[in-house]
């Protein structure tokens, strides 16, 4: 079996922190190759590490979560992880295959594991 490796994205570091330790919880074999503190980091980070999958916030400064989405063109899975319910529909728009509301439940993970 090939272990995936995952980008995280959040502007709070909590978050990121918070989302890792879940992440270690749920999936123990995925590699966490790279955490950015907003969309063109994570833009940055993504074109460098190459990850299998993208854990994105939507709100962040200096470029959102789905512009990073839209620069990133669908080359990456994304997941968008966010307080913010109302940007489902766009996240999804851009290819997301899941989205999850923060505080992300180590169940509600699973599931995105499943996917």
């Amino acid at each position: 079996m090939n272990t995936l490796s995952a980008l995280i994205a959040d502007d709070e570091r909590l978050m990121r922190e918070q989302l890792r330790m879940a992440l270690g919880r749920v999936w123990p074999e995925l590699d966490i190759v790279a955490e950015a503190q907003d969309g063109k980091q994570a833009e940055e980070l993504a074109r460098q590490h190459q990850p299998d999958l993208i854990f994105l916030d939507i709100t962040m400064p200096a470029q959102s979560g789905i512009e990073a989405a839209i620069a990133l063109n669908g080359q990456y899975p994304i997941v968008f992880v966010t307080a913010y319910d109302q940007y489902a529909v766009q996240a999804f728009e851009e290819g997301a295959i899941d989205y999850l509301l923060k505080p992300v439940e180590d169940a509600r993970l699973l599931r995105t594991r499943q996917r």
